[in-house]
């Protein structure tokens, strides 16, 4: 698992187990915030154990961005903090997440130790702040890549923890493609000094603008291809099982090439959206 130091209090984690997740930890002098959890416990101990020896208060809050396995399952092993996420993440996290863990625990026995932690504190309008230690932080709701995504801002710092709401390809198969734009465009107004990923790099200033557009660009572009394919029929929903991502302007490198699987599930699910609605 990857550590980086973004500045001088905050870290940022990459899984070396599951598609380069993320998940940062905010020093305080009061405590730590955490900003989601990773999925498997061998890792998930790895940054729960961090988060004690940085700061004698330890874990205060853990952020959860949406209520994805990936970002919540390691939530278990922080009992003494508050958990906070969008009150939609509460919902879905008890009524899909509990029988998706189940299922995954008979596939993988690693995860038996894993119980849903579901949200103390949550919030329903555009965005809720938390301040601790002189830091203050704003949980914004920007739907898209679920109903209940959110990311965190930083001010003091200005950086952004996007989550999945900014990964190498935008993933729309559990969200909604328009929501998910004007999530990115509200993403551009603010001031983003670090730009952490839901999965992958951290993206620094010079790069962020361009990136964001890119992916505004893409899902444009997605869904023109599958408004072309659904008049072909049944040939071009086959045929977009073969397109490429970088037909897109994206590059299938990042997450070990599974951006293209991303890519492919993206129209596909698009592709029967679109013709369930005619």
């Amino acid at each position: 698992m990857l550590r980086e130091r973004v500045s001088e209090d905050i870290y940022v984690f990459t899984s070396a187990l599951y598609a380069q997740v993320t998940a940062s930890v905010i020093v305080t002098p009061d405590g730590v915030i955490l900003v989601d959890t990773l999925p498997l416990p061998i890792e998930a101990r790895e940054v729960a154990a961090f988060a004690e020896r940085v700061s004698p208060a330890g874990a205060r809050y853990v952020i959860l961005t949406h209520y994805h396995a990936d970002h919540t399952y390691g939530a278990y092993l922080y009992p003494h903090a508050e958990v906070v996420a969008h009150a939609h993440c509460r919902t879905l996290l008890d009524k899909r997440g509990r029988s998706a863990l189940k299922a995954a625990q008979q596939q993988q026995p690693e995860l038996n130790e894993v119980s849903i932690r579901l949200p103390d504190v949550t919030f329903e309008n555009g965005e809720m702040g938390i301040c601790l230690g002189g830091k203050l932080l704003r949980i914004l709701h920007l739907p898209g890549h679920t109903q209940d995504s959110t990311a965190v801002y930083l001010e003091d710092g200005r950086i952004l923890f996007a989550a999945d709401t900014v990964m190498p390809v935008p993933s729309v198969t559990d969200g909604d493609i328009d929501a998910f734009r004007a999530s990115l465009q509200r993403l551009l107004e603010l001031q983003i000094e670090n730009l952490v990923q839901g999965h992958g790099e951290i993206i620094l200033r010079g790069e962020i603008k361009e990136i964001i557009q890119r992916n505004i660009d893409y899902l444009d572009q997605i869904e023109e291809k599958v408004a072309q394919a659904v008049r072909q029929g049944t040939a071009g929903r086959e045929a977009l099982k073969r397109d490429s991502i970088e037909s897109c302007g994206l590059s299938r490198i990042p997450l070990n090439g599974l951006v293209q699987q991303i890519h492919v599930a993206n129209l596909l699910t698009l592709y029967d959206r679109m013709a369930k609605a005619l």
